[in-house]
C-alpha cells in the first residue's frame, strides 16, 4: 500500500471527515496485515492523520511500490503510545493469571470433592453395618435409631456432594473449552498467533531442530473486490484446510489476514522444502469455483518464505526472518519459495 500524501480529507465544521479517517485506518491496517489492536491502531491513525509528517512521509517512503511494512519497520519508526503497548500486555498478562488460578482453584476443589465423596461412601457403609448389628441387642433400639438416622443424613450429604462433583467438572470443561477458544482463529478453526507463539516457546524448550514457513495467499486482495468477502473467507477456509492436511503432523496456524505459519520439527532443509513446495503445487493445481453460479475463480497460489530458528530465537524474530524471506518470494514473481 503507498500511503498517498495529502490522502485525509479536512476536518469540515461538522466533522464530517472522521468516517473517512476511520475507514482510511481500516483500510491500512488491512493492506499492511495488521492486527486491529489499540498499538496498531493508534499508529495508522497517526500516520493518516498527519499526511506531512515525517512519520507519514517516513511509512510513504517505506511502501512505495506496493511494499508491505513489517513489524520491524514499525518498531524503526518508533512511535510510542504513552502506556499503551504496555497496558494492552498487562491486560492480556493479568487475563491469563486469572484463568490459571480458576483452574489450579477447579482442579483443587474437584480433588477434595471426589475424596470427601469417598470418605463419605466409607463411613456410611460401616455405620450401616453398625446399626444392623446393634440390632440384634434390644435394649439398644435408641442408638439404632441415632445411627440410622446419621446414615440417612450422610447419604444425602453424598449426594450433593457428587452434584457439586458433577457442577465443579462442568465448569473445568467449560474452561478449558474458553481457553481452546482462545487460542483457534474462529474463522479456519486452526490456531492462531498466540497458540503460535505458546507452541513456538513450547518447542524451543525441547531443543529439537524447528523451521518456520510464513505463508501468504498471493493476491488475495483481488479475490476480495472481485467476489466479495464471503467468497474471500471460502478461500481462506479452503486454503487452511489444505495446509493442515498436507501439512499432517505439523503444526499449522493462521497469523492474521491471508498469512498463514507452519512450524516444521526434526526435518532437514531439504526434506522441509520438499513439503512446501508439494504443498504449493498442491494449492496451486486445485480450481475454486462459485458456489453461486459455478464460475471459476482462477488459480489461487502461495508464496512463503521458510527460515530456521536459532537458539534464543523469540517467535517474533523468527517471524521476521521469514516474513523477509516471504517478500523475496513475492518480489520474484508470486508462486514460489524462498528459504534462508
Amino acid at each position: 500500500m503507498v500511503v498517498a500524501r495529502g490522502a485525509v480529507a479536512q476536518t469540515g465544521a461538522h466533522g464530517g471527515a472522521a468516517p473517512s479517517l476511520y475507514d482510511q485506518i481500516g483500510r491500512f491496517l488491512l493492506d499492511q496485515r495488521l492486527s486491529a489492536d489499540p498499538v496498531n491502531y493508534i499508529f495508522a491513525h497517526n500516520v493518516l492523520s498527519q499526511p506531512g509528517s515525517p512519520l507519514a512521509k517516513a511509512v510513504a517512503a517505506l511502501t512505495d511500490g506496493g511494499i508491505r511494512l513489517t513489524l520491524k519497520d514499525i518498531e524503526t519508526l518508533g512511535v510510542t503510545v504513552s502506556g499503551a503497548p504496555e497496558a494492552v500486555s498487562e491486560a492480556k498478562a493479568e487475563a491469563e493469571r486469572v484463568v490459571a488460578r480458576t483452574q489450579m482453584q477447579l482442579d483443587g476443589f474437584v480433588d477434595v470433592v471426589q475424596d470427601l465423596h469417598a470418605d463419605t461412601a466409607g463411613f456410611g457403609r460401616d455405620l450401616a453395618a453398625s446399626a444392623a448389628a446393634m440390632r440384634q441387642t434390644p435394649d439398644v433400639e435408641e442408638v439404632v435409631r441415632i445411627a440410622a438416622a446419621m446414615v440417612e443424613r450422610m447419604q444425602a450429604a453424598e449426594t450433593r456432594l457428587e452434584a457439586a462433583t458433577r457442577e465443579a467438572a462442568e465448569l473445568r470443561a467449560e474452561l478449558e473449552e474458553a481457553r481452546d477458544n482462545a487460542r483457534r482463529d474462529p474463522l479456519t478453526e486452526l490456531p492462531n498467533r498466540r497458540a503460535f507463539e505458546e507452541t513456538f516457546a513450547d518447542i524451543m524448550a525441547t531443543g529439537q531442530t524447528v523451521w518456520l514457513a510464513v505463508c501468504d495467499i498471493d493476491h488475495f486482495k483481488s479475490v476480495n473486490d472481485r467476489f466479495g468477502h464471503a467468497v474471500g473467507d471460502r478461500v481462506l477456509k479452503a486454503i487452511g484446510k489444505a495446509l493442515a492436511d498436507e501439512c499432517d503432523g505439523h503444526f499449522v496456524a493462521r497469523y492474521g489476514g491471508e498469512e498463514f505459519i507452519i512450524l516444521f520439527r526434526n526435518l532437514d532443509i531439504g526434506q522441509v522444502r520438499s513439503r512446501m513446495d508439494h504443498v504449493r503445487a498442491h494449492i496451486a493445481d486445485k480450481r475454486y469455483k462459485l458456489r453461486e453460479t459455478d464460475a471459476t475463480l482462477g488459480a489461487v497460489t502461495l508464496s512463503a518464505g521458510i527460515t530456521q530458528a536459532i537458539r534464543g530465537d523469540t517467535a517474533r524474530a523468527v517471524f521476521q526472518r521469514a516474513d523477509a524471506l516471504l517478500y523475496a518470494a513475492k518480489s520474484e514473481g508470486r508462486n514460489c519459495i524462498r528459504v534462508g
